[in-house]
């Protein structure tokens, strides 16, 4: 059954959707069958697997608000074992549209339910931001993954989200874990780079990830290419760095079910 992953940070331009793609497709190399779920309605993880939001005519938003049916909005990617469930222009306004509808903070949960049995993960881009999207994703996953830039103010917002993480897991979803913190965007060169890691190892201990990503060009030119890393180019530090993460994640899962 999918382990259901929600890729989150409030911040802006941290590396989220590229460690959604980017893990996604690490783990689907790893023979695994994985399925990402563009719920940000800047659409940025759909057009980096492929499929640009103003090219797809049903996404997320249609199983969300019960316009059509989950099976019906789910496309292929270049890699066999990944699909993906896209954004498109309408999901800017399906917050507001929730705010009324029945068990809005569940919704997510329910589209997700009947596909846990065809994947092995399921990983949820959020939107930067802590609203009812983002609520949804943390109501249906297992566990949160926190994608953490290393620069200045990286771990003021990183509290925020712990703080909602928490408060969902005990009112809303019981079960949600913390899946581990990954520092993006790092530059060994940079001494504020390596006290952010410091600093977030010191404080989070093993909960952050060995693997760090790094600042990397070919991470920047994938997504036009509507590739990810991995495809794009194999060699680069930003897929070996991803590959790396992807065998970390899966390391964790099986000593998580082995307890």
């Amino acid at each position: 059954m999918a382990r259901i992953l929600a890729i989150s940070n409030q911040k802006g331009g941290v590396g989220k959707t590229t460690t959604a793609i980017n893990l996604a497709a690490g783990l689907a190399l790893r023979g695994d069958r994985v399925l990402v779920v563009d719920l940000d309605p800047q659409g940025n993880a759909s057009s980096g697997l492929g499929h640009p939001r103003n090219a797809v005519t049903a996404g997320i938003y249609d199983a969300l608000l019960s316009i059509r049916d989950v099976e019906d909005v789910r496309l292929p990617t270049h890699l066999d074992s990944l699909h993906l469930l896209p954004a498109t222009r309408d999901l800017v306004g399906a917050e507001v549209e929730l705010v009324g509808a029945d068990h809005r903070e569940r919704r997510l949960r329910k589209v997700l339910s009947p596909l846990r049995e065809s994947y092995d993960w399921i990983v949820v881009d959020c939107p930067p931001s802590l609203g009812l999207l983002t609520l949804n994703a943390l109501v249906a996953a297992d566990a949160v993954l926190v994608p953490l830039q290393a620069e200045y103010y990286a771990m003021e917002g990183l509290g925020e989200l712990l703080r909602t993480v928490g408060a969902v897991k005990k009112g809303m979803n019981p079960d949600l874990a913390r899946a581990g913190i990954v520092i993006t965007m790092a530059d060994a060169r940079n001494n504020l780079c390596r006290e952010v890691e410091g600093q977030a190892r010191q404080i989070f201990g093993s909960e952050v990830f060995q693997t760090v990503i790094p600042r990397n060009v070919r991470l920047g030119e994938a997504p036009s290419h509507g590739r990810s890393i991995l495809e794009y180019d194999e060699k680069s530090a930003g897929a070996r760095a991803y590959l790396a993460l992807a065998d970390e994640v899966r390391a964790r899962r099986g000593q998580q079910e082995l307890r």
